[in-house]
């Protein structure tokens, strides 16, 4: 098998320009670490003008050859034809790289879990979006933010011998030279956008009057004020009956998109930098988030690393203010035992897959600051079993347990009821699988889905017995600060 060609970058690009100089290839994704450099946000990467994409919707799933523009049926889930895809490039991960070094990205949907565990789903699909789609990548362009470096990497994927070996060639020379000649002030004819041949009914939307907003922001929501508090207390009647600890209740907001997803991503990139932020213009859907939550990640060395955060609480006006807000939330009994929740889901979902006695918790309750808010998080760690992968762990985890409930199948039972949307990208994943095994993902929180004309984002937060209905309407409203700021330039 024919090593992969690496070329070091030197000087080292900016990845938001090189983004800007890639823009208009079709799939383009932007895994965009834009914080924390030592620990979380160490790597960045970015790709596009894939040759296969693997796509999916409940459980059918296609596999699209760009080259050919053919789309054919699979018989297996999406995510299964991922691995079939990767198996015969599968290679050794070069040292002293990052780690992704080709292979699949993109999106799971929340909804996507549903197939999974075989349950309902909400009334309305209206954004009619694919719940998967997981481009294959021959190239890669890596950034090392601790070490200042950057290379790009070039595969071959998915040829086999001498062609593999030519496009691998022609690839790296190809990128390299669109970085080094593209100008930024070129306009760029932007992909067709594709559109369902479905007609898929809008779920209701109401004007939001309820918080402080701009005059020219025309944003709607999902519920009406009274309407997410009766669905709030539905969630605490059913935490009573016994039927669930806890549930992850959210509403989704909607304004015209009034630019280019790529503008407000790199507003939103500005006001709230985060370790797994990330831009992916995926035609069917533009997805820019923001994500400060790790899912899971797998190593080389099989380690299991999932951070699920669960606790918030709005930054201060000024230092002391801030600290004591921090300091309250860390010490916060109902937040605690919210976070003890899911970190015990966790476990239970790591230990489907990993050795035996290996689920560990090293971290617990930790505090996180963000541009707009407080976290607590906490660290859940295994080993991966010998002969299995990344997609055996993701299938045995996802959606992530922070933004489902506990027990996790009732508790999104609850949220289908409930909820008249489906949620689309939002509480799914994005992330990569390398030709290597090795996998990144984050859960995905504080993003914008742009479909047709109009950019949708949704925040919620974890019910239990004791929450009090109006603090957490507000903190829905905490959770979406950034991204309701980055709507107005």
């Amino acid at each position: 098998m024919s090593a992969p060609l690496v070329e070091e970058l030197i000087p080292v690009p900016d990845p938001v320009e090189s983004c800007a100089r890639l823009r208009g290839l079709p799939y383009l994704i932007f895994l965009d670490s834009a914080r924390d450099p030592g620990r979380l946000g160490r790597y960045s990467f970015l790709s596009a003008d894939p040759a296969l994409v693997v796509r999916g919707k409940g459980a059918h799933a296609s596999l699209l050859d760009t080259r050919t523009s053919t789309e054919a049926p699979l018989a297996t889930h999406a995510l299964a034809a991922v691995r079939e895809l990767l198996a015969p490039h599968h290679t050794n991960p070069i040292p002293d790289l990052p780690p992704f070094q080709g292979g699949a990205a993109g999106y799971i949907a929340y909804d996507w879990g549903a197939v999974l565990e075989r349950l309902p789903s909400p009334r309305y699909d209206d954004l009619a979006i694919p719940d998967v789609i997981f481009p294959i990548y021959d190239w890669v362009i890596a950034w090392d933010h601790l070490e200042h470096r950057a290379w790009l990497i070039s595969t071959g994927l998915p040829d086999i011998g001498e062609e593999k070996s030519q496009r691998c060639e022609n690839r790296l020379r190809g990128i390299l030279a669109r970085l080094a000649s593209y100008s930024l002030s070129t306009e760029i004819p932007r992909p067709l956008r594709e559109e369902s041949d479905a007609k898929h009914e809008h779920a209701p939307s109401y004007p939001v009057s309820d918080t402080d907003l701009p005059a020219s922001l025309d944003l709607r929501s999902s519920f009406t004020h009274r309407g997410y508090l009766d669905a709030l207390t539905r969630v605490r009647e059913y935490i009573i009956a016994g039927d669930i600890f806890q549930a992850n209740l959210s509403q989704r907001f909607e304004a015209p998109l009034t630019e280019s997803p790529w503008a407000l991503y790199q507003r939103l990139r500005a006001i709230n930098p985060a370790p797994f932020a990330a831009f992916l213009d995926f035609g069917a859907v533009t997805v820019a988030s923001a994500s400060p939550e790790r899912f899971l990640s797998l190593s080389a060395a099989r380690h299991i690393e999932a951070r699920p955060v669960k606790g918030t609480r709005p930054r201060g006006v000024y230092p002391a203010h801030d600290a004591a807000l921090g300091r309250a939330l860390q010490e916060s009994v109902k937040d605690r035992a919210e976070n003890l929740m899911i970190v015990d889901l966790m476990r239970n979902d790591l230990s489907r897959v990993s050795l035996p006695g290996s689920v560990r918790v090293p971290e617990l309750f930790a505090l996180e600051h963000y541009a707009t808010v407080h976290h607590l998080v906490s660290t859940v760690t295994g080993t991966l079993e010998s002969g299995r992968d990344a997609v055996d762990l993701l299938a045995a985890t996802f959606p992530g347990g922070s933004i489902t409930g506990a027990p996790k199948v009732r508790a999104m039972e609850i949220i289908a009821e409930l909820e008249p949307s489906r949620r689309g990208v939002y509480c799914g994943s994005i992330g990569y699988i390398s030709v290597t095994g090795v996998m990144d993902t984050s859960i995905v929180i504080r993003t914008y889905q742009a479909v047709h004309g109009r950019v949708y984002f949704s925040a919620g937060g974890g019910i239990v017995a004791d929450s009090d209905p109006e603090q957490e309407y507000r903190e829905t409203f905490d959770k979406a600060r950034a991204l309701i700021r980055a709507l107005t330039p």
